[in-house]
């Protein structure tokens, strides 16, 4: 990816890169702004809903969670376990609004403490854009008099919900409360996500390392496929997992909501409704960590095409 190159030398870039920006979830209105009274009032609700109106799931999740980890510690040992790390990179795209994001940020919480009662490294990420349209990138763009072909043409926003030295079992799920915030949602780059995601495994110090994508569809902004052509996104999305295939560094799969993930990556595994998410993201990540995946794909993505 280069800087406002217009020479380009490679398929995928960015037409700048100035506006992109890298925040913890609790500095979300250094970038977002503060929160309008209404969208502040929107977000006790959906908090109120994870915290209450989910317990019962919660309670099903954990009775689930302690068979899964007593499976897993049966086949890994505890040295094996604390040299691994899973890093679950959520797509907060427009279209995650409502359930899905609600079910995602519960089913982070708890799989963080799953996997650190196991001695297993997490890391809880999210990418979107930092404004619809292409944002102060797409404005640049428009000022230089519009040259052809300018590669990505939007803000990135990539948000850390926890980071892999974060050894807590529990840390309440706070932090996971600024997902279900009604302005954070809108564009999702997945490619440019993966590599960022990829960039911070490789600076875990821990042997085995395992990175999940969750997402509900295909990459889209519509600023960048616009101006480039609408395969540019989901191109540079299999470049980026076939070179992490080739590398066999960091074991990359995807779990689909509502969406039977791309056939490219190795192992997939999908839901239909956002409340299955949390239960069948705990079995596909144990079978994930037991070397076992591939016979408990519920659905082969190839076959929803």
């Amino acid at each position: 990816m280069q800087n406002e190159q217009h020479g380009k030398t490679s398929t995928y870039y960015a037409y700048t890169t100035k506006f992109d920006r890298v925040v913890n979830a609790s500095e979300l209105d250094t970038v977002l702004g503060p929160l309008s009274a209404k969208d502040e009032e929107k977000l006790n609700e959906a908090w109120g809903e994870l915290q209450t109106g989910l317990l019962p799931w919660k309670t099903k999740l954990h009775v689930a969670s302690n068979q899964l980890a007593e499976r897993i510690r049966t086949q890994i040992s505890r040295e094996q376990r604390e040299d691994t790390v899973v890093s679950l990179l959520f797509d907060q795209s427009g279209s995650m609004r409502g359930q899905k994001m609600l079910f995602s940020a519960a089913t982070a919480d708890l799989t963080q403490e799953f996997l650190a009662t196991l001695g297993i490294g997490c890391e809880v990420l999210g990418f979107t854009t930092s404004q619809w349209r292409g944002g102060r990138s797409r404005k640049r763009w428009k000022w230089r008099f519009k040259p052809k072909n300018p590669g990505r043409l939007n803000d990135l926003l990539h948000i850390i919900y926890r980071d892999a030295d974060d050894n807590r079992a529990c840390t309440g799920g706070w932090v996971y409360r600024q997902m279900l915030r009604a302005d954070l949602p809108k564009e999702n780059i997945d490619g440019e996500a993966i590599e960022w995601a990829e960039s911070r495994l490789r600076n875990i110090a821990r042997k085995r390392k395992i990175l999940i994508v969750l997402s509900d569809g295909a990459p889209v902004d519509d600023s960048t496929l616009n101006e480039n052509g609408a395969h540019y996104l989901s191109d540079h999305l299999r470049d980026v997992v076939d070179s992490l295939i080739c590398k066999k560094e960091i074991e990359v799969s995807a779990f689909g909501i509502g969406f039977a993930p791309h056939s490219f990556y190795p192992a997939v595994r999908y839901v239909e409704a956002p409340s299955e998410l949390g239960i069948e993201l705990l079995k596909f990540m144990t079978d994930l960590l037991i070397g076992n995946e591939k016979s408990h794909l519920q659905t082969d993505a190839s076959d929803q095409r």
